[in-house]
C-alpha cells in the first residue's frame, strides 16, 4: 500500500477540498483507495451510532467508502479532552490506536490518503502533532496553502520546516484559491519560489466562489435563525452577500449573481420591491430555459419581525428567507465569518470539486510522490 499525507498550512485552506478531489482522482484511476484522518476536531455521529471526524463522514458518504469509523476517524478531541490529557487523565496509547487504523487499511488498499488537522504543530498539545503522526506513519507530506505569493511561500517554508525537523519527507505544495485571471504567470511565480527552498509545486487549484461560499442551508444553521421561507432549495451555494442600506432602486443596481440580501425587517419596501423584481426576472425565457443565474436567492431579515403580508410577497416569489434578532451588522459578521464546510448534501459543490482539483493537479505525479508504508514500530 502506498500512502501520502495531506497537511495544511491553517485552517480553512482548502485540505478537504483538495481531498475529495484527490480521493475522487485516486478511484476514477482504478485505485482502491482509503481515508483516513487520525486525528479530528470537529466530531459527528453518521447513521452508524459511532462518532468520527466530519471529513471522514464525508468522505464515507460521497464515495461509499465501507471502512469503520473507529478505522477512519481513530482519534478525535472532543470538548475537555486536552484539559484531561494534561492532567494526566488520558492514559491510553493514541499513537497505537492510529497505527491500529492505518494497519487495517494497508490489508485492504492499494493507496490511503492521509488527512491532517490545520497546520504542522496542530495536535501538540497531546503529543500527536501533524508532524508527528506523519512521522509515525512514515508517510511523506504533501502542504496545502491558499493564494498569494509570499504568504503561501512563506506558510509552506515554515511547515515544512516543522516535517523535516520530525524526519518527515515533504513531496511538495498544493496552493489554493488561486486567481488565475488576475494574476498570470502566478503558477510559475510560485514554483520557482518554493523550488529556492527545495519544495516542488505540485499544483495550483483556481479560485471558485461556489467552493468558497456557503449554501443556503448552512447560513440557517449556522446562525440558527429562523425560517420564513426555504425557497426552492436550500443546498445552493450562494454567489454573495448584499446589505440592502440604501433605497430599494440602488439596491436592486447591486444585486446580482445569486445574492443574499441582509436586510432590516421594517425596511419593507426594500423587501418587496427585490421580492417582486425576482417574480418578474423569473419569468423572462432565458431564465425559464436556465441560460443564466438569478440575481438573488433570498434574505437574511434582521432586527424586525415582518410582517405577514411582507412575508407572503417573498412566499409569492419562492425566494429563502429567515429571521435573527439581531442588528443588521451582527447579522452581516454571523454571516461573513460562517466556517464553510463542505457536506455530503453539496452536490453541486462536490462535483465541481471533483472535476476542477482533476483537472488543477498532476494526479500521476502525486501518485509518484507516495510512498510504500513502512510504518515505524515507534513512535
Amino acid at each position: 500500500m502506498r500512502h501520502l499525507y495531506l497537511a495544511a498550512t491553517g485552517q480553512n485552506r482548502g485540505k478537504t477540498t483538495t481531498s475529495l478531489g484527490l480521493v475522487h482522482a485516486f478511484v476514477e484511476a482504478g485505485l482502491r483507495t482509503g481515508f483516513t484522518k487520525p486525528v479530528g476536531q470537529r466530531t459527528v455521529t453518521d447513521e452508524s451510532g459511532v462518532p468520527a471526524d466530519e471529513d471522514a463522514v464525508l468522505m464515507k458518504a460521497v464515495f461509499g467508502l465501507t471502512d469503520s469509523n473507529d478505522v477512519m476517524s481513530p482519534v478525535h478531541i472532543p470538548r475537555g479532552f486536552t484539559k484531561a490529557y494534561i492532567a494526566g487523565e488520558v492514559v491510553e496509547d493514541l499513537g497505537a490506536r492510529i497505527r491500529r487504523a492505518h494497519a487495517i487499511l494497508a490489508d485492504s488498499k492499494e493507496l490511503v490518503l492521509i488527512e491532517g488537522t490545520g497546520h504542522a504543530g496542530v495536535g501538540a498539545v497531546i503529543g500527536l502533532s501533524n508532524a508527528v503522526v506523519a512521522r509515525l506513519l512514515g508517510a511523506p507530506a504533501v502542504i496545502v496553502s491558499e493564494g498569494g505569493v509570499g504568504r503561501p511561500i512563506d506558510e509552506i517554508v515554515l511547515n515544512a520546516a516543522l516535517f523535516e525537523k520530525h524526519g518527515v519527507s515533504v513531496a511538495g505544495a498544493i496552493v489554493n484559491k488561486v486567481d488565475l485571471a488576475a494574476q498570470p504567470g502566478i503558477e510559475g511565480v510560485l514554483e520557482r519560489g518554493l523550488a529556492r527552498h527545495g519544495i516542488p509545486l505540485l499544483g495550483v487549484i483556481p479560485y471558485r466562489p461556489l467552493l468558497s461560499n456557503p449554501s443556503l442551508a448552512m447560513i440557517l444553521e449556522g446562525t440558527r435563525a429562523e425560517l420564513l421561507h426555504a425557497g426552492p432549495d436550500l443546498d445552493l451555494v450562494i454567489g454573495g452577500i448584499s446589505v440592502a442600506a440604501m433605497e430599494p432602486h440602488h439596491v436592486l443596481q447591486h444585486v446580482v449573481g445569486r445574492r443574499i440580501v441582509i436586510v432590516a425587517g421594517d425596511r419593507e419596501d426594500a423587501i418587496v420591491a427585490l421580492s417582486r423584481a425576482h417574480r418578474a426576472e423569473m419569468r423572462r425565457p432565458s431564465m425559464v430555459r436556465g441560460e443564466v443565474e438569478p440575481a438573488m436567492l433570498g434574505f437574511v431579515v434582521s432586527g424586525y419581525r415582518p410582517r405577514a403580508a411582507v412575508v407572503d410577497e417573498i412566499r409569492r416569489a419562492d425566494l429563502f428567507a429567515c429571521f435573527l434578532d439581531e442588528d443588521t451588522y451582527m447579522v452581516a459578521s454571523d454571516v461573513h465569518d460562517l466556517l464553510v464546510k463542505t457536506h455530503p448534501a453539496d452536490r453541486e459543490k462536490i462535483a465541481t470539486i471533483k472535476t476542477l482539483v482533476g483537472e488543477a493537479l498532476d494526479v500521476e505525479r502525486l501518485l509518484d510522490a507516495a510512498t510504500e508504508a513502512r510504518i515505524p514500530a515507534t513512535a
